[in-house]
């Protein structure tokens, strides 16, 4: 409990919360506190753009960098470089030996790790506050001096690092192939979302070493990322540290916004593949808005009325009712250039897809026809907003939404505007989304069936 106080307290302060509002209804929307996060930013000459974040309730410091460049910047037949290069920023660089990236963290009692999607790469660093100077140091190195330690070797070793990954995720996961075939049909070919995040096996056995190394000089330079910094830190001190380590990178080439004409379904696209597995499943899918535009809110809530836990409506008609489902669930994944909401679904034994997909479109009938009840979509915002704020309690999480949102708002601290598009929906809200994006005769249908009757060992 020691240790918990000063993280909750930081929250209601610093977060506009900590004096009690009096004399104001508790529903008075109008009288809450502002929900923000303080934070002071900055460019470097190269085109660095930094924010620092303030929090001293633990003697922890976050640095986060996102690059702007997602598996969406790779083309057709050279997919797959994003994630690669993922990996490859760990394998040391100008000043920093092979293995002494993770083995200089650890030893100060850090770690790390990156993640890869269709828009951006980021990399962060959870360090001891005493540790910021390292952290920095090593994250400059990878950006400025990745290509001084850059091998064919290295390349070669960590595409085929990449390729038993995809074995692991794709090729020997049950229902593996599914949401890589539900990109191809919803995005056209060429889309910067058509392919999938780990690339192709053959993109990835095809791919030179002077096909990485010109990724990294398009993509990597300073100019096209983004660093937040977050925690217990001194911001004065942290923007002279940032100078030291990070103006000498050089900048690297500009690079334009990528632009594609939003994508619309024109009829119900069905395609049927076998797996090993033993119980078939289906995948309905639409293309959706852009990440904070109109309508992606709406369809997060539908997500969850649909099957966001045991009383949802598809979990309750599907699973406790007419028990012909093992379990279903629904997400709207949105990005810089659109969306895919979808709703999956697992056939119990003895039970069909047809059984399956004629429950989930009565339900998706029905809130067309008839906006939700407003106790369902109180509980799906509450839900979100309780989640919300679970997110902020760690510097690093907090570091990650600035990130995200200085990346695609252009406001580090958008914090309130993000949590107030859920607050203020309205069922009708709901009924209008659905009736805008998820229409019945526009979407992608994904069967997944056993290849043979599993044997009886």
């Amino acid at each position: 409990m020691p240790r918990i106080r000063p993280i909750l307290s930081f929250l209601l302060v610093a977060m506009g919360l900590g004096a009690p509002v009096t004399g104001a209804p508790a529903d008075d929307a109008a009288a809450r506190p502002r929900l923000t996060v303080p934070y002071t930013q900055f460019m470097l000459p190269n085109g660095l753009r930094v924010v620092l974040h303030e929090d001293h309730s633990v003697p922890v410091v976050a640095v986060n960098v996102w690059y702007h460049a997602g598996s969406g910047r790779e083309k057709p037949g050279r997919t797959g470089f994003a994630h690669l290069f993922e990996h490859l920023m760990f394998e040391g660089s100008g000043h920093v030996k092979e293995g002494d990236f993770d083995n200089l963290l650890e030893g100060a009692g850090g770690d790390n790790n990156g993640s890869t999607n269709t828009d951006r790469t980021n990399y962060y660093l959870n360090v001891p506050s005493s540790a910021l100077d390292l952290a920095l140091f090593l994250e400059s190195d990878r950006m400025g001096y990745l290509l001084d330690a850059m091998s064919p070797a290295k390349v070669d070793g960590q595409r085929d690092v990449v390729k038993n990954e995809r074995r692991q995720g794709v090729e020997n996961q049950p229902y593996g192939q599914a949401f890589i075939t539900l990109s191809e049909l919803l995005y056209p070919a060429g889309h910067p979302y058509h392919w999938p995040t780990i690339g192709y096996m053959d993109d990835l056995t095809a791919a030179s070493y002077q096909d990485v190394t010109d990724f990294f000089k398009q993509y990597y330079g300073p100019n096209n990322a983004t660093l937040v910094v977050a925690g217990d830190i001194d911001p004065a001190r942290t923007r002279t540290l940032v100078e030291r380590w990070f103006s000498d990178v050089k900048r690297g080439p500009d690079v334009p916004p990528l632009s594609v004409p939003p994508v619309r379904l024109t009829e119900v696209t069905n395609k049927t593949i076998t797996d090993r597995v033993q119980l078939p499943r289906i995948y309905l899918a639409w293309p959706g808005p852009s990440a904070f535009r109109p309508g992606d809110a709406e369809l997060d809530v539908v997500a969850d009325l649909l099957a966001g836990g045991k009383s949802s409506r598809l979990y309750k008609r599907l699973v406790y009712d007419l028990q012909i489902a093992q379990n279903v669930f629904a997400f709207q994944q949105s990005g810089d250039l659109g969306s895919t909401f979808a709703v999956v679904a697992t056939a119990r034994p003895g039970h069909t897809i047809e059984e399956m997909t004629k429950v989930i479109d009565e339900e998706l009938q029905r809130l067309r026809e008839a906006p939700p009840e407003t106790r369902e979509v109180e509980r799906v915002v509450n839900g979100y907003e309780a989640a919300f704020y679970n997110g902020l309690e760690r510097v690093g999480g907090r570091a990650d939404t600035l990130n995200s949102y200085v990346t695609r708002t252009g406001n580090p601290d958008y914090f309130a505007e993000d949590l107030a598009r859920y607050q203020a929906l309205a069922p009708t809200d709901v009924q209008a989304a659905i009736l805008t994006w998820l229409p019945a005769d526009r979407r992608v249908e994904v069967s997944v069936v056993p290849d043979a009757a599993p044997s009886k060992e």
